[in-house]
């Protein structure tokens, strides 16, 4: 198989992480934080180091906490839910957010009587017009600004920093999903003007299933969304207090949580960012000769590791299966979880996009393959 739908998880994993689940597995699968055992303070150790591990790749060490959840929308919920919301708060979203964020803040937007509001873009190259946002900021003030760092539908880098910056002229609560972006390129908490930074182990940070978090400064609470069993003051009703421990009940996924540690530890973000960059370019060059093709692109210096495209006269599942079941090419088509972009791509007739999600293990010669084999089925 070839598989380029890294977009959604990456595949295959380093070495190292498969060496640390099956490590976890066999030696250190226990309740953590639970056990009076030497074994259950080891485990609880590998989590203390993975914490400290996400705090440096951010460039926040000692400036904040990591929480950690079975997932980024598991962690996306709890920050969402967690922020005291009231009616007529404006809370912006970019045109390009997930599924994660835009299903939570709409049942906000029922249960509170929140206005959300969509960022704008501009209509040629759908970057976000900030001259226009930074218009609408001042006549409908942002409570809370949510944005995605890069797009999972078309690769484009939103400038967080920009948005962000504009935010905070507000006092704005400011969140942001690195997704795509959390091990793929320099991300550095203050520098964006991050309220909470959530993330998704399986993804950019080549982790496994079943971790994921946020990362916080501290200086925004949260209230209580996932409550109960921690390991310690059992008798007490309430959640402990303060970061990460109100945020985090049941038992920690220390098997996830270890393959976690391995994977930051084989991180060369300047390498890998390289490696897609490269790769995304050259599989826009070569479809761009291809006449029957059209792409949904983002400007070239704010475009890395995905591309969407359709071929006229198909369905993008259409296309999807038949590189599956002839070619044995893993792409992933559809919407992609994205509800908002796709007015702006126009991209109905084909029922979304077919979408190739490269990785750092992705290669040149499975480009060509796919290449060759588009031009086979056209």
């Amino acid at each position: 198989m070839i598989y380029l739908d890294n977009a959604a998880t990456t595949f295959p994993k380093p070495n190292s992480v498969y060496d640390a689940l099956d490590k976890a597995n066999r030696e250190f699968a226990f309740n953590t934080g639970r056990g009076s055992y030497k074994a259950a303070r080891e485990a609880t150790k590998i989590i203390d180091e993975t914490r400290i591990a996400l705090m440096k790749l951010v460039n926040a060490e000692g400036l904040g906490d990591v929480v950690f959840a079975p997932s980024i929308t598991i962690a996306l919920n709890q920050i969402i839910n967690g922020i005291d919301f009231a009616a007529g708060d404006n809370v912006y979203v970019s045109p390009y957010e997930h599924n994660a964020v835009a299903r939570p803040i709409n049942l906000i937007k029922k249960l509170k009587n929140v206005n959300i509001i969509e960022m704008p873009v501009v209509e040629d190259t759908l970057e976000i017009d900030l001259e226009k946002l930074k218009y609408m900021f001042t006549q409908q003030p942002p409570k809370c600004v949510l944005c995605i760092h890069i797009s999972n539908v078309t690769g484009y880098i939103l400038p967080v920093k920009d948005i962000f910056s504009l935010a905070k002229k507000y006092d704005s609560i400011t969140v942001l999903d690195t997704a795509q972006s959390l091990g793929l390129m320099s991300v550095e908490m203050n520098n964006l003007n991050a309220d909470f930074i959530a993330f998704a182990g399986h993804k950019s940070l080549y982790g496994p299933f079943g971790v994921g978090g946020f990362i916080t400064t501290g200086k925004v609470k949260l209230n209580e969304y996932i409550v109960g069993g921690t390991g310690s003051d059992s008798l007490n009703l309430n959640m402990p207090e303060g970061y990460p421990y109100k945020y985090e009940s049941a038992s920690p996924n220390i098997v996830a949580i270890a393959g976690l540690n391995a994977a930051i530890k084989d991180l060369d973000i300047e390498t890998i960012y390289d490696h897609e960059k490269e790769l995304t370019d050259y599989l826009v060059e070569k479809l761009s000769e291809i006449r029957e093709v059209t792409m949904y692109l983002p400007p070239k210096d704010k475009h890395v590791g995905i591309v969407s495209f359709n071929i006229k006269g198909y369905r993008a599942e259409d296309v999807g299966m038949i590189l599956d079941e002839d070619y044995d090419i893993a792409v992933r088509t559809g919407y992609h979880c994205a509800p908002f972009i796709h007015k702006w791509l126009k991209d109905e007739e084909y029922v979304g996009t077919v979408r190739v999600g490269i990785g750092r293990f992705t290669k040149k010669e499975e480009i060509d393959s796919l290449i060759r084999d588009i031009r086979d089925v056209i």
